[in-house]
């Protein structure tokens, strides 16, 4: 049974509404302990100083702050807690702002947030003129003594509390060298409508139970046939994938894979029907270019009608 981590109240103009903090995850990484290979012994971290070669107990060490390379700042525990944020036990709201307006970048870690003794009928209130409303509370709230932006957001029959990255941790795109420019690698029209077409064809609900964290599954089960004696044969690394020298017949290629798996929408036949590739009768070759080889095979090379024709009768 999920444990409170944090009571408090969630306060705007003045109501106050009591409530608790549960964490929304569970994170299932596998972790691995370090060991000896030689005696399958498990190895201890120690504090050593790299000039002495002494092991330092936890009772000498302080904190640094490196200004440039070999100087620090030492900042005793007592500094730092002289400029802790004031501890309270309320979750300020400051702003509603709508939920669209918030980039999901912001986002860092969730939790669930519960009604407070006697406070079912307020927090019920909250919730659903938020529902209503469309907003999302932007608020800041002091939990371990760090003091965290948040955004109050309903979801279902819960209030969601997540906490969000400050403006200046976002990294700015414009920082990112190998950013294309946007002038000089322009998507024709006819590109795009393929593009969407291939959209639409993969287009589904979202179902996040479908979908699995398939590595960290192999390896559970990895682990569990090794506990068993099993051995385990090592596949070779996969190559990387090359370029695709033809971008319209990899999308072309693509939408007639994905028709072959019931993936395409209504509108995709639609789409389909109207495209220039369709007219011309492009995208009934490629399709039986799929059948006959991979759709990377198909990306490569745009086969001829005769060659087609030939795959066909094979």
């Amino acid at each position: 049974m999920a444990r409170a981590i944090w009571s408090g109240a969630i306060s705007f103009g003045l109501v106050n509404i009591p409530v608790k903090l549960y964490s929304a995850v569970s994170k299932k990484t596998v972790r691995f302990h370090q060991l000896d290979g030689k005696t399958g012994s498990r190895i201890s971290q120690k504090r050593v100083n790299p000039q002495t070669g002494e092991e330092i107990p936890y009772e000498q060490l302080v904190k640094g702050y490196e200004l440039s390379p070999e100087r620090y700042v030492v900042v005793t525990p007592e500094e730092l807690e002289a400029i802790e944020p004031k501890k309270t036990r309320t979750i300020d709201i400051e702003d509603f702002v709508d939920i669209a307006d918030i980039d999901p970048i912001y986002y860092d870690h969730p939790y669930y947030l519960a009604p407070g003794t006697g406070a079912a009928k307020s927090y019920a209130l909250l919730l659903q003129a938020m529902e209503d409303s469309g907003k999302v509370g932007i608020a800041r709230v002091v939990i371990r003594s760090k003091e965290n932006l948040v955004a109050l957001r309903p979801r279902g029959e819960v209030i969601t509390m997540e906490t969000l990255l400050f403006g200046d941790e976002v990294v700015d795109p414009g920082a990112i060298d190998d950013l294309p420019d946007s002038n000089e690698v322009k998507a024709s029209k006819r590109e795009v409508d393929m593009a969407r077409q291939l959209i639409d064809s993969l287009a589904a609900d979202f179902d996040p139970s479908k979908y699995r964290d398939e590595y960290r599954d192999a390896v559970l089960e990895m682990i569990e046939r090794k506990a068993d004696g099993q051995e385990i044969a090592v596949q070779p690394a996969e190559e990387e994938p090359t370029a695709v020298p033809d971008l319209m017949a990899a999308l072309e290629a693509s939408i007639a894979g994905s028709k072959r798996q019931g993936g395409s929408s209504p509108r995709l036949k639609e789409a389909k029907s109207s495209s220039p590739s369709a007219k011309n009768g492009s995208s009934a070759k490629n399709g039986s270019s799929a059948k006959s080889g991979s759709a990377s095979g198909a990306a490569k090379k745009k086969p001829a009608p005769k060659k087609k024709s030939t795959a066909k009768k094979k």
